[in-house]
C-alpha cells in the first residue's frame, strides 16, 4: 500500500500543475523549480568549485569517503534545474554512498543547444579523472534528463576511449528524445506531475534540429555495450516508465548488468522528496546500497 504522504503529494500537485508545453514559459518553469527546492540537511558540507570548465558543487556528508566519489548529473528537462534544486537530495546521496557527490552546474537550453549538456557532464566526469579519483571509485548517477544524460555520457566516454566508472544510476530517466514510447499515453492519467506536451517541448528547445534518434540524445536507441553496472529507478505511475523499460532492455541486450525496479504508485524522481516521503529516503537508500556494492 502506498503511504499517506504519497496520496497526499499526488494531490497536491495534480493542483497546482503548470498549463504544459508553450503555456508555461521556461523562465516561469526554471523560477518555480528554484522557489520550491528542499534545503540542504544542515549536517551536509557544500564546497564551490570549477569542475571541466563550469560551476559546481561537492557535497559531502559526515564521513563521505575521500576516494570514492558520485558525479550527480539534475534533472529539469535540459532546459531547468541547478546545484541549488538538487543539493538537498544530492547531499542525501552522499549519506547513503559514503562518498562526495560532485554536482555540476552544466548548460541549459535553449541558450545552450544540444550536445552540450553531454559535453560539459564528460568533462566533469574527465576532471574527477584528473583530480586523480581511480574509475573505480567514481559512480555516474542522474534524474529524469540528468538521467538519460547519465547513459549518455558514459556512451561519450566510451567512444572517447575514457575509463568506464564502476557503476551508474538513473532515477526516472529520460532516455528517448524521440517521445514516442508507449507509456506516454497509457500513463498520462496517472502521472500528476509530468505531461507528454512538457516532454516534447523540452526536446525541442534541446535539440534544436538535431536528430533525436542519435545515441546521445536517445540512449535507449543506442548500442550501449561496455557500460558499467547500471541500477535504473522508475515510477509505475510516470509518463517515463517505458524509458526506463526499454533502457533496461537496450543495456541488458548488450551485455551490461542491469537492474530494473519499478516502484508501485510513485511519482517522477520521488527520491527528491526525500523531506516528506519515506519511499523517496527509502530509494536513496537502496541507490546507496547498489553503488557500495559496486566500488
Amino acid at each position: 500500500m502506498p503511504s499517506s504522504e504519497i496520496i497526499k503529494l499526488k494531490a497536491v500537485l495534480r493542483e497546482k500543475a503548470l498549463a504544459p508545453g508553450e503555456q508555461t514559459p521556461i523562465e516561469a518553469r526554471r523560477a518555480l523549480m528554484e522557489k520550491v527546492a528542499f534545503r540542504v540537511a544542515d549536517d551536509v558540507a557544500v564546497e564551490r568549485v570549477t569542475a571541466g570548465g563550469r560551476p559546481a558543487e561537492w557535497l559531502r556528508a559526515p564521513g563521505a569517503s575521500t576516494a570514492q566519489a558520485l558525479l550527480y548529473l539534475h534533472g529539469g528537462g535540459y532546459v531547468m534545474g541547478s546545484p541549488n534544486t538538487h543539493r538537498a537530495l544530492a547531499g542525501e546521496l552522499s549519506r547513503a554512498s559514503g562518498a562526495a557527490v560532485l554536482l555540476p552546474d552544466y548548460r541549459l537550453a535553449p541558450e545552450a543547444a544540444f550536445p552540450a549538456a553531454v559535453e560539459d557532464a564528460l568533462a566533469a566526469y574527465a576532471w574527477l579523472l584528473e583530480q586523480g579519483h581511480a574509475p573505480g571509485a567514481l559512480a555516474v548517477a542522474g534524474d529524469s534528463a540528468g538521467g538519460g544524460l547519465t547513459v549518455a555520457t558514459l556512451l561519450a566516454a566510451r567512444d572517447r576511449g575514457v575509463a568506464m566508472p564502476a557503476a551508474a544510476a538513473a532515477l526516472s530517466p529520460w532516455a528517448d528524445l524521440c517521445c514516442s514510447n508507449a507509456s506516454y499515453h497509457t500513463r498520462a492519467a496517472a502521472d500528476p506531475m509530468i505531461h507528454p506536451d512538457d516532454v516534447r517541448f523540452m526536446a525541442e528547445r534541446y535539440l534544436q534540429g538535431a536528430a533525436p534518434d542519435t545515441a546521445w540524445a536517445s540512449p535507449n536507441r543506442a548500442d550501449l555495450g561496455g557500460l558499467p553496472p547500471l541500477l535504473i529507478h522508475v515510477g509505475r505511475d510516470e509518463v517515463l516508465l517505458d524509458d526506463a523499460v526499454v533502457l533496461h532492455e537496450a543495456a541488458r541486450s548488450a551485455g551490461v548488468d542491469s537492474t530494473l525496479e519499478i516502484w508501485d504508485d510513485m511519482i517522477h524522481v520521488w527520491h527528491a522528496f526525500h523531506p516528506m516521503l519515506p519511499e523517496g529516503r527509502a530509494g536513496i537508500t537502496r541507490i546507496g546500497e547498489f553503488l557500495r556494492a559496486h566500488w
